[in-house]
């Protein structure tokens, strides 16, 4: 599929897994290889498992490209958002299989999926943006909404609290936790059996479910994108 994303299609189940060698940063290009591995899997009329390298799932914004104002800034912030609206709405069943580490932009990627597996072990899982002097962007805040609990969502999304895996589950970023050498074999389980629901069932509820998600998330988006007019 790409340099920095591959698509392996196997029983109606497409696996992308994100490896840039290093930290798996979100960056214009791998934004491309993602969409692109996305709009294939609706071709293959697959369900989606998303996942990271071994130890790291992403590490969120390529900060070269975050920093760099105008419409480069623009264009992977705002594609970042966009692409975790697009899995919000996705049609059929995304996995995600959480590798490792998982922050920032990393982490709304995360939250974006309908289960989320975590690999258990030293990993941070965190919203930093606060801790490293950003304001939490309007998208983001209405990501972290829609999944934390309530006490977690103001510990996490205003404090940038750092979470292991183990304390991600109840906080709401994950649903469960395995061993690392597990994750793949577990995800692949999780989308078989989501695989026997009705899937027009599955998208038409996903939808109903997430509306007014959708809807803020949307409207957050633009409040972002606004800000680089």
């Amino acid at each position: 599929m790409g340099d920095l994303a591959t698509y392996r299609l196997e029983d109606s189940v497409a696996t992308i897994i994100m490896d840039d060698g290093k930290v798996n940063v979100i960056s214009r290009r791998m934004l491309g290889e993602l969409n692109a591995a996305l709009d294939r899997a609706l071709a293959d009329n697959a369900l989606v498992i998303l996942s990271g390298r071994t130890g790291v799932f992403s590490a969120g914004f390529d900060l070269k490209e975050l920093m760099a104002g105008g419409p480069v800034t623009r264009e992977v912030l705002i594609g970042g958002f966009k692409l975790a609206e697009r899995l919000l709405a996705f049609p059929k069943p995304v996995v995600i299989a959480c590798t490792g580490h998982a922050m920032a932009m990393g982490v709304f990627l995360v939250l974006s999926g309908d289960y989320r597996i975590g690999a258990d072990g030293p990993f941070k899982i965190v919203a930093n943006e606060v801790a490293i002097g950003l304001t939490m962007p309007h998208s983001a805040t209405e990501i972290c909404r829609q999944r934390l609990t309530r006490t977690h969502f103001n510990r996490a999304v205003i404090t940038a609290e750092l979470y292991s895996p183990e304390r991600a589950v109840p906080a709401g970023f994950l649903d469960e936790i395995v061993p690392p050498a597990d994750v793949a074999r577990v995800a692949d389980e999780v989308a078989a059996r989501l695989g026997k629901l009705d899937l027009d069932a599955f998208k038409n509820t996903k939808l109903r479910a997430r509306s007014d998600t959708l809807a803020a998330l949307h409207r957050a988006i633009e409040l972002d994108d606004a800000t680089f007019a």
